[in-house]
């Protein structure tokens, strides 16, 4: 059974509508998510590849349902998310995280990195005790995972680089061990070398910690390094779906081809 299965989702945007955080402009509407249907398996990574504008951080954010769909169905574990309720919605929330492409603007730059990092623990509960001690205990552990240390406990995100606050970011995904997380475009803010180190990081943590990444990028190199499979999306549809081997070795849809063919190699 897959972890996360969407059928015929569809997500449309009218005028007016907010659509991640900007305004449409102009009459009519976009199909930003157009009936796709995919599936995602424990322990595996599916990397969505396309250009800019063509629904891959809105199928994420649907995935999570942190927006609502038009129309489809999402299922995680079997569970019908759509027809949550607000408290099962909660509890599935621990199995659920998102790691942002702005590791500029997804941490509060009044919190510490002790409060951003201890929030999702305090919301959702420390699995591994309660109390301030306890929680403590947990979000050192979380910065030594993702390579940094408990003496940035007490300073702000202002203090940081982009690739560190990227980690940041990343261990307060990983703080209630969720099982599933939608990396949305993670690298495209950082530096290449950074955004390098932050990929080894991922594929080290997946290992580490059995995670299931739904991989957002709009370059194939890295789609390619990190994934199990890779979707295409292109105009709010998936044009093409397989093995990553496969769709780098022998892409059938001319979309796909020509994102091969636009994206220099690089190494990670």
């Amino acid at each position: 059974m897959a972890l996360i299965e969407v059928r015929n989702l569809t997500k449309i945007y009218s005028r007016g509508e907010s659509a991640l955080g900007g305004k449409l402009r102009g009459g009519g509407e976009v199909r930003a998510v157009d009936d796709v249907s995919l599936e995602i398996h424990a322990g595996e990574t599916l990397g969505l590849v396309g250009e800019s504008g063509s629904g891959k951080s809105t199928l994420g954010r649907l995935m999570l349902r942190l927006i609502e769909p038009t129309s489809g169905s999402i299922r995680f574990e079997g569970q019908d998310l759509l027809g949550a309720s607000r408290g099962e919605m909660r509890r599935l929330r621990r199995d659920m995280q998102i790691i942002f492409q702005d590791p500029f603007a997804s941490l509060d730059p009044r919190f510490r990195v002790e409060d951003i990092i201890a929030e999702p623990l305090i919301i959702h509960g420390n699995p591994h005790g309660t109390g301030r001690d306890g929680i403590r205990g947990r979000v050192v552990e979380l910065l030594r995972a993702v390579g940094l240390d408990e003496s940035i406990l007490r300073r702000f995100p202002h203090e940081f680089s982009g690739g560190q606050r990227q980690r940041i970011g990343i261990a307060r995904a990983l703080a209630v061990r969720p099982k599933f997380i939608v990396a949305d475009e993670p690298v495209s803010a950082l530096d290449v070398s950074v955004g390098a180190q932050i990929v080894n990081l991922l594929a080290q943590l997946q290992r580490d910690f059995g995670l299931t990444y739904l991989f957002i990028s709009h370059s194939m190199p890295v789609v390619r390094y990190l994934s199990t499979r890779i979707a295409v999306m292109y105009r709010g549809k998936i044009v093409e779906v397989g093995a990553s081997e496969e769709i780098t070795e022998r892409p059938q849809h001319p979309y796909t081809r020509s994102l091969l063919e636009a994206t220099p190699e690089i190494s990670v």
